[in-house]
């Protein structure tokens, strides 16, 4: 099979963004210079956000293990979940390998190859083509595609092969991180300041624990090869509690390092996750992003490559997850001076302590971390909910049965939603009947959240926002914006736009 788009990386975000297109009737293949999964988890779990995204999709119900944290907080200081008017917890306790496992589960179930054992080594583009070559085992080959997308790391060779700048700031702190096997170790999912410095442990599968350890005395430069003995150390000398080096089954080390590519696109060749941003771990926030990424673009890629969408979709890639990837950068550095910085900090987190008891405030903070406020711009002003996303767990009863929004948007397309019942409107969007599914039934009542209600019609892109919303102008053009020209001239009957 020749590729419509290669996908570079075979990790979470570069196996969500094969799937996505799959789902989206691309021809796609995943290139992965390792020969085998590696087992190792920098991440361990997701934000609210994320497991949206995979609910989405049918995912969720795969992931296996973890938990939902029962804990919100904002680098360390505490924030009342009680307070808050919608759910920011994540998912905790799942190593980045499981995630990995059942994404590459589902994307060969879709028809995906993974191709293991191939390095990128050069990259070139032509007005019709991107051309990469690979050292894998049969050789040096090359293999053209429409598209290629880089999700291959925070080092990325397509971003340096593509001569994409990778501004930001350098290393300030350092920290290591390890799973222990067969020890008994207090959670302390939210991290603990002590003495000399900042330890945090998390449980994942049975008898592992995940711990960080930010000694204040650890120098950014010295975490280039971290040994067992090291690590194990420096948490006897902030926790008192021996390890066995035997006992670290991984170690690693990172950094504060934070940098944003400038650009998400160039010509035909794309970025995601990783490739396009880095910054220090901090509630789950890195994989999350990532994987956000790979579903706004996705749905657009497929629509471009199918000739069902103007190639000028593809920038709002970059226009969308830029801003909100700058936005992870500077709320993570903002947490790490608050976890990981001394005493001199303690005034700056009594301050936020207070301001955290306002709704208002704990909302803004509780909402960065899950990512449940981020907010497009969809052209003009209309409906108040319109650019946010549409909570997959409301419910719509149909007359098959009460469905979830998550579940309409299993297959990956857009969806309108008409609780009016309203036949004009049904109309007007029949054009594109063969991108979007239409749904005709009523909102079921949601406690304490009368959002619902105010949704008579509303259309919902593949990603799970929302793209219009009654009233808003003629959904026609919100329509041809998302989704391109319609199949068919909608029907004259569809009269004036909507009101």
């Amino acid at each position: 099979m020749t590729p419509t788009v290669i996908v570079v990386g075979a990790g979470p975000v570069g196996l969500m963004l094969a799937g996505e297109l799959r789902l989206g009737g691309v021809d796609v293949a995943v290139y992965e210079q390792l020969d085998a999964p590696t087992g190792e988890s920098r991440g361990v779990g997701f934000t609210r956000r994320a497991a949206e995204v995979f609910d989405q999709r049918g995912l969720l119900a795969r992931v296996s293990g973890g938990e939902v944290g029962d804990e919100v907080h904002f680098g360390g200081v505490r924030i009342d979940p009680g307070i808050l008017p919608d759910k920011h917890f994540s998912v905790r306790g799942v190593p980045q390998y499981q995630t990995e496992a059942m994404l590459e589960e589902w994307v060969r179930e879709l028809g995906v190859p993974v191709l293991r054992g191939h390095r990128l080594t050069g990259l070139h583009q032509t007005p019709d083509e991107v051309v990469a070559v690979f050292d894998g085992p049969d050789g040096r080959t090359e293999k053209a595609a429409r598209h290629l997308v880089g999700c291959d790391g925070g080092r990325s060779t397509v971003r340096g092969l593509t001569g994409i700048d990778f501004p930001g700031s350098e290393a300030t702190r350092a920290m290591y991180v390890a799973d222990v096997a067969g020890v008994d170790i207090r959670p302390r999912p939210s991290g603990e300041r002590v003495p000399g410095g900042m330890v945090m442990a998390v449980r994942l599968e049975r008898g592992v624990t995940r711990i960080i350890i930010h000694p204040d005395a650890l120098p950014p430069g010295t975490v280039g090869r971290v040994t067992a003995r090291e690590v194990a150390a420096a948490w006897r000398d902030l926790t008192g509690q021996s390890l066995r080096a035997e006992d670290l089954r991984w170690v690693s080390a990172f950094t504060d390092a934070t940098r944003q590519a400038a650009e998400y696109r160039r010509g035909r060749v794309l970025l995601a996750g990783d490739a396009c941003h880095i910054h220090i771990p901090a509630g789950a926030q890195g994989l999350s992003l990532g994987v956000q990424d790979a579903v706004n673009l996705g749905w657009k890629l497929a629509a471009v490559t199918g000739g069902r969408a103007p190639e000028g979709l593809l920038d709002t890639y970059h226009a969308e997850r830029h801003p909100v990837g700058a936005r992870v950068l500077r709320n993570t550095l903002a947490q790490s001076r608050l976890y990981l910085t001394g005493e001199e900090m303690e005034p700056m987190r009594v301050v936020l302590r207070e301001l955290v008891t306002r709704p208002d405030a704990a909302f803004r903070l509780a909402a960065q971390i899950s990512g449940v406020d981020v907010r497009y711009d969809m052209g003009g002003p209309g409906h108040p909910l319109l650019g946010l996303r549409l909570p997959p767990d409301w419910e719509l009863d149909l007359p098959g049965g009460r469905r979830r929004v998550a579940d309409l948007l299993h297959a990956a397309r857009g969806v309108f939603i008409d609780a009016a019942g309203s036949r004009e409107a049904l109309d007007r969007v029949s054009g594109w009947s063969d991108r979007i599914d239409v749904v005709a039934g009523a909102w079921a009542p949601v406690p304490g959240d009368d959002r619902p209600a105010t949704l008579e019609q509303v259309l919902v892109r593949p990603d799970g926002y929302i793209a219009w919303a009654a009233p808003g102008g003629d959904v026609r053009d919100a329509l041809a914006r998302w989704f391109g020209a319609a199949r068919i001239s909608a029907s004259a009957a569809a009269g004036p736009a909507d009101t």
